[in-house]
């Protein structure tokens, strides 16, 4: 999935770059260049980040690195909304449990994404959504999450 997100990303025309960033930040986004941390080394790890520094090209402006500022946790938030959506759509987590997937860990694996991210995903999805949902004529419970 790492390699299809570069690929987005070149298609548009948005630069990535692996440096050493120092502090604890993983990836920033700024005037269509993104930047990962160069010392994560899990693939699986870089693909979440990815997916939410796109995101901030498609939702947020300017800098928001104070998070002490709503207004910058806001479009924090709509950027990780949108990278939820895109590595973990619903109808993903419907095909994974029809497949057999039973628990957080397998499905982590199956989506191609960290258990934090999924974690994270599953609280977004259940903040905006209730504890269930409909997906395709079936219904998905958030907590436990089931069909």
């Amino acid at each position: 999935m790492y390699d299809a997100l570069l690929s987005e990303c070149l298609r548009l025309d948005i630069d990535v770059y692996e440096e050493n960033i120092k502090g604890s930040i993983k990836g920033l986004y700024s005037d269509n260049i993104i930047w990962i941390n160069k010392k994560i080394k899990n693939t699986i790890e870089k693909t979440c980040i990815l997916a939410e520094e796109l995101g901030h090209h498609f939702t947020s402006g300017g800098n928001i690195l104070d998070q002490s500022s709503i207004v910058n946790r806001k479009q924090e938030l709509k950027a990780r909304s949108w990278a939820y959506e895109k590595l973990i759509p619903l109808s993903k987590i419907v095909q994974a449990q029809k497949e057999g997937i039973r628990n957080r860990f397998e499905l982590a694996e199956y989506l191609g994404v960290t258990e934090e991210f999924l974690q994270s995903a599953l609280d977004r999805y259940k903040e905006r959504y209730g504890i269930y949902t409909m997906v395709n004529g079936q219904t998905l419970t958030m907590d436990p999450l089931n069909i």
